[in-house]
């Protein structure tokens, strides 16, 4: 039941943020609400990197190098398709975190160095506020710009 009700969040995580990540064209890319705010592209790498680079909290190693979390935007959303294989990468990492996660493994305990030990279930929760979050910042900056 668990996994059923994970997938539907996760599909649904998907559906909404994809308004504003569809939107992300090679001519928007680079637009940015102002001249010290990130531009939407470095803002959906971001989202695309976090969501594999959180595999590791549970237990799935990664090849992906964090050029977002806690940098400054100097290009690294440039490549629009890189970032796009990223994010689907993410979305097929959080599937099998799902799978592979036991009902009684979203309870065990995660220590992260940004909100201190949390369950997996939180912090997986997190993730889908993360993008969605993100993805509003995008729909913004793409509307405004």
């Amino acid at each position: 039941m668990e996994k059923e009700l994970f997938l539907d969040l996760l599909k649904q995580n998907i559906h909404s943020c994809s308004y504003a990540f569809d939107a992300i064209t090679e001519e928007n890319n680079n637009y940015r609400l102002n001249e010290n705010a990130a531009s939407v592209g470095f803002i959906f790498r971001h989202v695309a990197e976090t969501m594999v680079l959180f595999g590791y909290f549970f237990g799935i190693p990664t090849d992906a190098t964090n050029t977002t979390m806690g940098k400054q935007d100097t290009g690294q959303g440039k490549d629009l398709s890189a970032s796009r294989e990223l994010l689907h990468k993410g979305y097929a990492l959080l599937e099998q975190i799902i799978s592979s996660t036991p009902a009684e493994g979203w309870f065990e305990p995660v220590e992260t160095p940004f909100f201190g030990t949390v369950s997996k279930t939180r912090l997986f929760s997190h993730i889908l506020y993360h993008n969605s979050y993100h993805a509003g910042q995008i729909a913004l900056t793409i509307k405004r710009a």
